[in-house]
Protein backbone atom coordinates (compact mmCIF):
# COMPACT_ATOMS: atom_id res chain seq x y z
CA UNK A 1 0.00 0.00 0.00
CA UNK A 2 0.80 3.70 -0.87
CA UNK A 3 -0.13 7.17 1.24
CA UNK A 4 1.29 10.20 0.12
CA UNK A 5 0.90 13.27 1.72
CA UNK A 6 2.30 16.47 -0.74
CA UNK A 7 1.67 20.23 -0.43
CA UNK A 8 0.37 21.50 -3.49
CA UNK A 9 0.61 25.31 -3.01
CA UNK A 10 -0.28 27.45 -0.01
CA UNK A 11 -2.92 25.95 2.10
CA UNK A 12 -3.55 22.45 -0.39
CA UNK A 13 -1.96 19.21 -0.17
CA UNK A 14 -3.22 15.93 -2.56
CA UNK A 15 -3.49 12.87 -0.38
CA UNK A 16 -2.31 10.10 -2.74
CA UNK A 17 -3.81 6.36 -1.77
CA UNK A 18 -2.97 3.02 -3.73
CA UNK A 19 -1.90 -0.51 -4.07
CA UNK A 20 -1.38 -3.25 -6.41
CA UNK A 21 -4.99 -2.32 -8.75
CA UNK A 22 -5.59 1.46 -8.49
CA UNK A 23 -3.97 4.76 -7.13
CA UNK A 24 -6.29 7.87 -6.17
CA UNK A 25 -5.49 11.29 -4.74
CA UNK A 26 -7.63 13.97 -3.20
CA UNK A 27 -7.44 17.46 -3.01
CA UNK A 28 -7.24 18.75 0.64
CA UNK A 29 -7.86 22.29 2.20
CA UNK A 30 -5.92 23.63 5.32
CA UNK A 31 -9.67 24.78 6.35
CA UNK A 32 -9.97 21.25 8.13
CA UNK A 33 -7.80 19.53 10.14
CA UNK A 34 -7.31 16.46 7.14
CA UNK A 35 -4.16 15.55 8.64
CA UNK A 36 -4.84 14.92 12.08
CA UNK A 37 -8.18 13.56 11.42
CA UNK A 38 -6.19 10.88 9.44
CA UNK A 39 -3.60 10.27 11.76
CA UNK A 40 -5.77 10.14 14.47
CA UNK A 41 -8.50 7.20 12.88
CA UNK A 42 -5.49 5.54 12.06
CA UNK A 43 -4.61 5.06 15.35
CA UNK A 44 -8.03 4.61 16.91
CA UNK A 45 -8.46 1.59 14.18
CA UNK A 46 -5.04 0.24 15.95
CA UNK A 47 -6.42 0.31 19.38
CA UNK A 48 -9.92 -1.09 18.36
CA UNK A 49 -12.40 0.75 17.03
CA UNK A 50 -14.20 -1.03 14.42
CA UNK A 51 -15.16 2.20 12.23
CA UNK A 52 -14.02 5.57 11.80
CA UNK A 53 -13.56 7.84 9.07
CA UNK A 54 -11.53 11.12 7.76
CA UNK A 55 -12.91 13.97 5.89
CA UNK A 56 -10.54 16.00 3.85
CA UNK A 57 -12.45 19.32 2.91
CA UNK A 58 -11.44 20.97 -0.81
CA UNK A 59 -14.33 23.78 -0.37
CA UNK A 60 -16.97 23.30 -1.73
CA UNK A 61 -16.09 19.60 -2.48
CA UNK A 62 -14.81 17.02 -0.03
CA UNK A 63 -13.07 13.48 0.35
CA UNK A 64 -14.17 10.81 3.08
CA UNK A 65 -12.20 8.16 3.84
CA UNK A 66 -14.36 5.29 5.53
CA UNK A 67 -12.65 2.91 7.84
CA UNK A 68 -14.09 -0.75 8.53
CA UNK A 69 -11.96 -3.16 10.44
CA UNK A 70 -11.82 -6.97 10.43
CA UNK A 71 -9.93 -8.24 13.05
CA UNK A 72 -6.32 -7.40 11.73
CA UNK A 73 -7.85 -6.46 8.22
CA UNK A 74 -9.16 -3.08 7.06
CA UNK A 75 -11.63 -1.92 4.25
CA UNK A 76 -11.02 1.21 2.86
CA UNK A 77 -13.08 3.62 0.55
CA UNK A 78 -12.77 6.66 -0.52
CA UNK A 79 -15.69 9.06 -1.58
CA UNK A 80 -16.26 11.83 -3.37
CA UNK A 81 -18.58 14.15 -2.09
CA UNK A 82 -19.96 17.08 -4.17
CA UNK A 83 -20.51 19.56 -1.06
CA UNK A 84 -19.20 18.57 1.91
CA UNK A 85 -22.77 18.94 4.06
CA UNK A 86 -24.35 15.86 1.71
CA UNK A 87 -24.04 12.64 3.66
CA UNK A 88 -22.06 9.45 2.77
CA UNK A 89 -24.79 7.70 0.63
CA UNK A 90 -24.25 11.24 -1.94
CA UNK A 91 -21.07 10.41 -2.60
CA UNK A 92 -19.45 8.64 -5.08
CA UNK A 93 -16.99 5.48 -4.40
CA UNK A 94 -13.81 6.41 -6.32
CA UNK A 95 -11.54 3.88 -4.90
CA UNK A 96 -11.57 0.30 -2.15
CA UNK A 97 -8.65 -1.37 -0.57
CA UNK A 98 -8.46 -4.04 1.68
CA UNK A 99 -5.16 -3.94 3.50
CA UNK A 100 -3.76 -5.54 7.08
CA UNK A 101 -4.08 -2.52 9.58
CA UNK A 102 -0.52 -2.46 10.31
CA UNK A 103 0.40 -2.13 6.72
CA UNK A 104 -2.23 1.08 6.18
CA UNK A 105 -0.66 2.11 9.32
CA UNK A 106 2.97 1.74 8.26
CA UNK A 107 1.95 3.74 4.81
CA UNK A 108 0.29 6.59 6.89
CA UNK A 109 3.39 6.40 9.29
CA UNK A 110 5.92 6.76 6.65
CA UNK A 111 3.63 9.90 4.18
CA UNK A 112 3.90 11.94 6.93
CA UNK A 113 7.22 11.35 7.97
CA UNK A 114 8.25 12.02 4.81
CA UNK A 115 6.60 15.45 4.64
CA UNK A 116 8.48 16.08 8.03
CA UNK A 117 11.56 15.27 6.48
CA UNK A 118 11.47 17.06 3.36
CA UNK A 119 9.67 20.39 4.63
CA UNK A 120 10.24 20.03 8.54
CA UNK A 121 8.27 22.26 11.24
CA UNK A 122 8.33 25.86 9.57
CA UNK A 123 8.23 24.67 5.80
CA UNK A 124 4.95 22.61 6.88
CA UNK A 125 3.53 25.98 8.81
CA UNK A 126 4.67 28.50 5.69
CA UNK A 127 2.80 25.78 3.53
CA UNK A 128 0.09 24.70 5.31
CA UNK A 129 -0.78 27.43 7.56
CA UNK A 130 -1.07 24.92 10.77
CA UNK A 131 1.40 23.50 12.92
CA UNK A 132 2.61 19.90 11.54
CA UNK A 133 1.08 17.06 13.21
CA UNK A 134 4.04 15.81 15.51
CA UNK A 135 1.48 14.75 18.40
CA UNK A 136 -0.58 12.75 16.05
CA UNK A 137 1.55 10.81 14.30
CA UNK A 138 3.83 9.84 17.66
CA UNK A 139 0.42 8.47 18.83
CA UNK A 140 0.14 6.36 15.58
CA UNK A 141 3.78 5.18 15.90
CA UNK A 142 3.25 4.10 19.72
CA UNK A 143 -0.38 2.25 18.67
CA UNK A 144 1.39 0.60 15.34
CA UNK A 145 4.30 -0.25 17.47
CA UNK A 146 1.96 -1.71 20.05
CA UNK A 147 0.03 -3.48 17.34
CA UNK A 148 2.68 -5.50 16.09
CA UNK A 149 4.17 -6.35 19.29
CA UNK A 150 0.15 -8.01 20.04
CA UNK A 151 0.54 -9.77 16.68
CA UNK A 152 4.50 -10.86 17.25
CA UNK A 153 7.30 -9.47 15.48
CA UNK A 154 7.12 -12.51 13.03
CA UNK A 155 3.35 -11.60 11.66
CA UNK A 156 5.01 -9.06 8.76
CA UNK A 157 8.32 -8.74 6.69
CA UNK A 158 8.20 -5.22 6.49
CA UNK A 159 9.89 -2.84 7.31
CA UNK A 160 9.23 -1.01 10.09
CA UNK A 161 9.02 2.74 10.10
CA UNK A 162 12.11 5.04 11.60
CA UNK A 163 12.44 5.40 15.31
CA UNK A 164 11.03 8.93 16.48
CA UNK A 165 10.37 10.38 19.34
CA UNK A 166 8.20 8.83 21.95
CA UNK A 167 3.84 9.95 21.84
CA UNK A 168 1.68 10.98 24.11
CA UNK A 169 -1.46 8.46 24.64
CA UNK A 170 -4.40 8.91 22.07
CA UNK A 171 -7.52 10.08 23.15
CA UNK A 172 -10.48 8.77 21.56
Amino acid sequence: MHVSWRMQHHGWAVCALGDEGARTEALVSYVADGPEEFLTAVARLLLGWSHTRVEFVAEPEAHRLIFHRDLTEVDVRLLHIRTRDLPDEAGTTVWTTRQPLTVLARAVIRAFDAVDEEQGEAGYLAAWQRPFPRAELAALRTAWRGARGRRGRNSTRHDPAPERNPAPSLKP
